[in-house]
């Protein structure tokens, strides 16, 4: 188990080197199962990139929904961690079971030999866990849903040191500012189930990013709600909103759409506030560096994100 920083201050990050033609990627799934064909496309995708792609030795157990044990996907992701050669590990998908992982795991070796982690929604539980450890990590498509372009695309440029910054059009609900800070965060659902452990969500002064998928809007609410009583919104220089994709309605409905839900938390807080960046759930899923520190600026003309 990695011990894990519990202050912001003493954190200086470490950003993995950009991946050349010929370096190695990893592909293990420590969440929902796969099978071969899932990530066939992905493979071939990758090795076009001019890369080499090992496979994780549990890839495709299974144990009911979860692809295999927490022993097999613990060793398949330390294999890899642990591997001089590789240079990114993609997460094959989401899911759940990669929160079981966090104490099995041994993530300080990407201290001394930075890689980049590749994945989104459940394996928002590994951004934060390398957030407190000071690595930067990859919020991006996964190989179990390479089926858009500017999502794969997205991602290969982050990858290869290409990254760049981001113009949105304005939305209704922004907040207009600018306010610089490092980005962290991801599915919110599971920065809610990580609340009051050694993994939870470090705000001070960090660019939130949210996203989230099938949840209902009450449920949407609660977690703002906790966020806000624990004193973590009140913490934050800026917040960036995503996907809010498939989102439930209980009987005789809630009232509020799930951006005005966010949007009731946020304005009080009088920093920047971004909705509608295309990241997520959502087709294109675009590439964000967590960890890096970023300049997110807000205004009725345009909204700009772009690394510091």
């Amino acid at each position: 188990m990695t011990k894990m920083n519990t202050d912001n201050a003493d954190v200086k990050f470490i950003r993995p080197a950009a991946l050349r033609a010929g370096d190695t990627v990893g592909i293990c799934a420590p969440a929902r199962s796969v099978s071969s064909d899932d990530i066939r496309r992905a493979v071939q995708v990758v090795e076009s990139w001019g890369l080499r792609v090992r496979l994780g030795k549990n890839l495709f157990a299974g144990r009911g929904m979860i692809a295999g044990d927490d022993e097999q996907r613990t060793a398949d992701l330390q294999a890899l961690i642990d591997t001089p050669d590789v240079g990114a590990i993609l997460f094959a998908r989401g899911g759940y079971g990669c929160a079981r992982l966090l104490q099995k795991l041994d993530f300080s070796g990407l201290q001394k030999a930075p890689k980049w982690l590749v994945g989104y929604s459940d394996v928002t539980a590994f951004h934060l866990a390398l957030y407190r450890l000071g690595v930067e990590s990859l919020h991006a498509a996964m190989p179990f849903k390479f089926t858009d372009a500017a999502s794969v695309n997205s991602l290969r440029a982050a990858l290869f040191g290409q990254e760049a910054g981001r113009d949105l059009a304005p939305h209704a609900l922004n907040v207009n500012g600018a306010a610089a800070g490092r980005l962290t965060g991801g599915n919110l659902s599971i920065i809610y189930s990580l609340q009051a452990t050694p993994y939870e969500l470090m705000p001070g002064g960090a660019v939130l990013f949210i996203e989230d998928v099938d949840e209902y809007l009450y449920h949407l609410d609660r977690m703002m709600l906790n966020l806000a009583l624990s004193g973590k919104l009140g913490k934050l220089s800026a917040l960036l909103v995503g996907g809010m994709t498939e989102m439930k309605d209980s009987a005789g409905g809630y009232g509020k759409s799930a951006y005005e839900i966010i949007s009731e938390h946020a304005r009080p807080l009088n920093i920047p506030v971004a909705f509608g960046f295309p990241a997520g759930h959502q087709d294109p899923n675009v590439a964000l560096c967590m960890g890096r520190e970023v300049l997110l600026e807000v205004s009725d003309e345009r909204v700009t994100l772009v690394s510091c």
